[in-house]
């Protein structure tokens, strides 16, 4: 695994964060994503879609960043939504729980569509 084979593109529409997640996500990695994470809520952006269908390997210390910016962002109405997994991805967050704690869809539409009933 080449640990530096990863990137995020960051795109935002209306209320709505997306972090297109693409490569390795692991322990030399995962300060990225939290970067990119803190940076969509100092920009009060805490409808946020990661979206995973570039993503090929995600380790603990990958989880584990979702889990450290979740509370904060539910406490200022907002989500993680999640898409685009790879079976093996999906795999790992069933096996954890992971599929109680967020959301996770099949499209990007299911995922923009889940911050959409939520401000009716």
């Amino acid at each position: 695994m080449d640990n530096k084979n990863f990137f995020i593109d960051t795109k935002t529409d209306g209320d709505i964060c997306t972090l297109v997640l693409n490569g390795y996500l692991d322990a030399h990695t995962s300060s990225r994503l939290e970067v990119a994470i803190a940076e969509c809520m100092s920009n009060n952006f805490y409808n946020i879609i990661i979206d995973f269908s570039n993503l090929n390997y995600i380790s603990s210390a990958g989880l584990g960043v979702f889990m450290v910016y979740i509370e904060d962002i539910r406490q200022h109405g907002g989500d993680i939504a999640m898409t685009n997994m790879q079976p093996k991805i999906y795999n790992i967050f069933s096996l954890l729980g992971f599929n109680e704690i967020f959301s996770i869809t099949n499209s990007m539409s299911e995922a923009i569509s889940l911050f959409n009933k939520q401000q009716i």
